[in-house]
């Protein structure tokens, strides 16, 4: 006979996104807002980050800013944990983790905690849902996200965009940016480029040099648009210039004196190596075609 825990657990397994974001659909609390009910109260140094956090960048002016608050009103929402298994009483942050930084600097003895029995596959989900909910992810982070939804959890871009009410557009966009070299991902999470400047570097031919042009002269998305297409008309050019043959001294004598000789520019194509060609003789008028047929005798 299988107990009820067991059960429990197998339901948890597999369940759909939007079943896992009602576990933590906690609202985030105002100021004003009564504190969120806790499961309990947990010492401090019996809570540990979660290693797979999907959130690598923790502003000191962002936790300070948080601890200050902290100071004042204490942790009015709670951390959702999950037991360490071994035991000891001791819990791995689900979500939380900004806050639980943030009541260490405020020295903090204890922590409010709501406990939840998620399997590592859940509790990275849910991580990476919870950042993504609060807006808490600078755009490659949340890029990283969505890529590990999609990827380890089987995850659709139409299924994101529905559970987390974004558009798939917006999923897509920002995925894309996980195309970019690394020196460019670094100035997006440094805040130096945006995530529309970094969309437009995407198409570059040297991604790198025009993302450090546009951080140096601080352009535009629009000028940034600009600089990308004045570079594609460029290496078109310069791409045609590639694949033109230098013509030979005689060749250049040849169509100097047929010029001359006919009054308008003329152009000998040669093929190498062979004794076949086209000769090209551009006239600006029909006046001048006129011409041209009198000396070639045709009039």
């Amino acid at each position: 006979m299988t107990s009820k825990s067991g059960k429990d657990k197998k339901r948890s397994l597999g369940r759909g996104l939007s079943a896992l974001m009602s576990d933590i659909d906690i609202p985030v609390a105002k100021e004003t807002t009564a504190p969120a009910k806790s499961d309990k109260f947990v010492a401090i140094e019996k809570i540990r980050p979660n290693p797979d956090q999907p959130r690598r960048t923790f502003t000191e002016e962002q936790l300070t800013d948080l601890s200050n608050s902290i100071k004042t009103k204490g942790v009015i929402q709670p951390l959702i944990v999950r037991p360490i298994s071994g035991g000891v009483e001791d819990y791995e942050i689900v979500a939380g983790e900004r806050r639980w930084r943030a009541a260490q600097i405020a020295k903090l003895h204890e922590l409010p905690v709501i406990i939840r029995d998620f399997d590592d596959t859940e509790t990275l989900e849910i991580a990476i849902i919870e950042n993504i909910q609060r807006a808490d992810l600078n755009p490659i982070e949340e890029a990283a996200g969505y890529r590990q939804l999609m990827f380890k959890f089987g995850h659709t871009q139409e299924k994101l965009a529905s559970a987390l009410g974004k558009s798939r557009s917006h999923i897509a966009n920002l995925m894309r940016l996980l195309n970019l070299p690394d020196v460019v991902q670094d100035m997006v999470v440094d805040g130096k480029l945006s995530a529309g400047h970094a969309r437009t570097v995407i198409g570059a031919q040297d991604p790198v040099g025009m993302a450090k042009e546009i951080v140096a002269k601080g352009l535009s998305v629009r000028e940034a648009e600009k600089l990308l297409k004045l570079g594609q008309s460029k290496a078109k050019t310069q791409k045609k210039d590639a694949f033109k043959v230098e013509k030979d001294a005689d060749t250049q004598a040849l169509e100097g004196d047929l010029s001359a000789a006919l009054e308008m520019p003329v152009s000998i194509d040669h093929k190498a190596g062979g004794e076949a060609g086209k000769i090209v003789i551009n006239y600006k008028s029909l006046e001048q075609l006129d011409i041209l047929c009198m000396k070639l005798g045709m009039g």
